[in-house]
């Protein structure tokens, strides 16, 4: 699905609308429209990794101690579900400070490498979809609107280009770490 024609454009955040350390993720973010951004990045991470199958993920990691695959790709939709509640939050005016989450535990106790692949790919696929859904619905005045995020001020167009920044970061990892590594044996595993 393409963006609807008829959306607002984020137009590109500026330092001060997002945490520092997402500065860097952010410069690799292409464009100056957070929901084309996003839209074009989910069929690409779908394309690359939706003809793998289980045989081709299960047990895949780069090096002991770091996540599976599975983890990653499910830590890219718990990390988009968290900041598509902030700028939720945010968009809606909502004056609360908005408190951090630990992604390790998340990861830890999502147990993403007991689900089945197809399940994951549909989840960060249905995801992305409510995130962009949620986006395209936006007034102009909307993206710009600023609150406290785990001890950052943030815009809403800042945090989504820092999703679409954190994504950008881990399909570099995924295609230059995990993807050399992938179970060969069979079936889809040997299509890339």
């Amino acid at each position: 699905m393409s963006p609807a024609p008829s959306h607002f454009q984020s137009g590109r955040p500026v330092a001060g609308e997002f945490a520092a350390y997402a500065g860097e993720d952010i410069a690799h973010v292409e464009g100056d429209d957070a929901v084309t951004a996003l839209a074009t990045q989910r069929d690409r991470v779908l394309a690359l990794l939706s003809p793998l199958d289980d045989h081709a993920v299960d047990g895949v990691t780069y090096a002991p101690g770091k996540w599976m695959l599975k983890d990653v790709v499910a830590h890219l939709a718990d990390d988009e579900r968290v900041f598509a509640y902030r700028m939720l939050c945010l968009a809606r005016q909502d004056p609360r400070t908005l408190e951090g989450f630990d992604e390790k535990l998340y990861a830890e106790t999502g147990a993403a490498t007991r689900r089945p692949w197809a399940g994951i790919l549909a989840d960060y696929a249905v995801v992305r979809q409510a995130t962009l859904t949620f986006l395209e619905g936006l007034a102009a005045e909307a993206w710009a609107r600023r609150g406290i995020v785990n001890g950052y001020e943030a815009s809403v167009r800042g945090l989504a280009f820092h999703v679409a920044g954190h994504e950008l970061r881990h399909l570099r990892a995924i295609e230059s770490l995990y993807l050399p590594r992938l179970n060969r044996a069979g079936g889809a595993a040997q299509s890339r």
